[in-house]
C-alpha cells in the first residue's frame, strides 16, 4: 500500500483536529440545549446534579421558567412546583444581553441556574445524582430576540467528582459558528479541500 505524501497527511491530520473542535461533548451533569426549530427556540435539558460540593440555601419557593441572558438566568420544566435554591459553584454570569422572557410552553423536572446572583435551582428535596429531564419553548422566537449568544457555557463545583457541574449549548455550542449542521459542513468543506488536494497531486 501506497504511503501518504507528507503534505496529504498533515493536511488530512489538520482537518481531523480542525473538525474536532465543533464536535465537543459537553461535560457530565446536567445539560440544557437551547436550538432553533422552525419559528421557535426550544430548550432540552437532560442529566443529574451532584449536590457535593454546593450548599442549600434552606427552604423552596416558585420559579418562573424562562431565561434571563444579561443575569445568566434559565430555569426550564413545569413553572407548577417548589424549587430549592443552592450555592458555591464557579461559571459565567450572563450568556449574552437579554431581558427577561418567560416561557409559552414548560415541562418536566423545573430545574435551572442564576449565573450572576449565583443559585442553582432543583426541585424541593431532590436527591443528589437524581436523572432530571424537562423542557420549555419560546414561541416565534430566535436567539436574537431573547438576546442569548451561541457558545457553550460551564458552571462547576466541588473537586471533580460526576455530575459536578451546569452545562447551557446555544445552538452550534461554538461562538461565530452558525447553527444548523455546521459541524457536517464543516467536514464537508474539509474532504473537499482534501479531494482537491489529491488531485493537484497527481497532476
Amino acid at each position: 500500500m501506497k504511503a501518504l505524501p507528507k503534505k496529504l497527511l498533515r493536511l488530512t491530520l489538520f482537518g481531523i483536529a480542525f473538525t474536532s473542535l465543533f464536535s465537543v461533548q459537553p461535560a457530565q451533569g446536567f445539560t440544557i440545549t437551547m436550538q432553533q426549530v422552525g419559528s421557535d427556540v426550544v430548550a432540552n435539558g437532560t442529566g443529574a446534579i451532584n449536590l457535593t460540593g454546593l450548599t442549600s440555601v434552606g427552604g423552596a419557593q416558585f420559579q418562573v421558567i424562562g431565561i434571563q441572558a444579561e443575569g445568566g438566568f434559565i430555569v426550564t420544566g413545569t413553572s407548577s412546583a417548589l424549587l430549592s435554591d443552592y450555592f458555591g459553584f464557579t461559571g459565567p454570569t450572563n450568556f449574552g444581553r437579554g431581558n427577561f422572557f418567560v416561557a409559552d410552553t414548560g415541562s418536566g423536572d423545573p430545574s435551572g441556574i442564576g449565573g450572576r446572583d449565583g443559585s442553582i435551582f432543583l426541585p424541593a428535596g431532590y436527591p443528589s445524582g437524581d436523572p432530571l429531564t424537562n423542557s420549555m419553548t419560546f414561541n416565534n422566537a430566535t436567539f436574537a430576540s431573547l438576546g442569548v449568544r451561541q457558545g457553550t457555557y460551564v458552571w462547576s463545583w466541588g473537586t471533580g467528582l460526576p455530575n459536578q457541574n451546569f452545562t447551557l449549548i446555544i445552538g452550534s455550542g461554538v461562538a461565530g459558528v452558525p447553527d444548523g449542521g455546521s459541524t457536517v459542513s464543516l467536514l464537508g468543506f474539509a474532504l473537499l479541500g482534501l479531494a482537491a488536494f489529491r488531485r493537484k497531486l497527481r497532476c
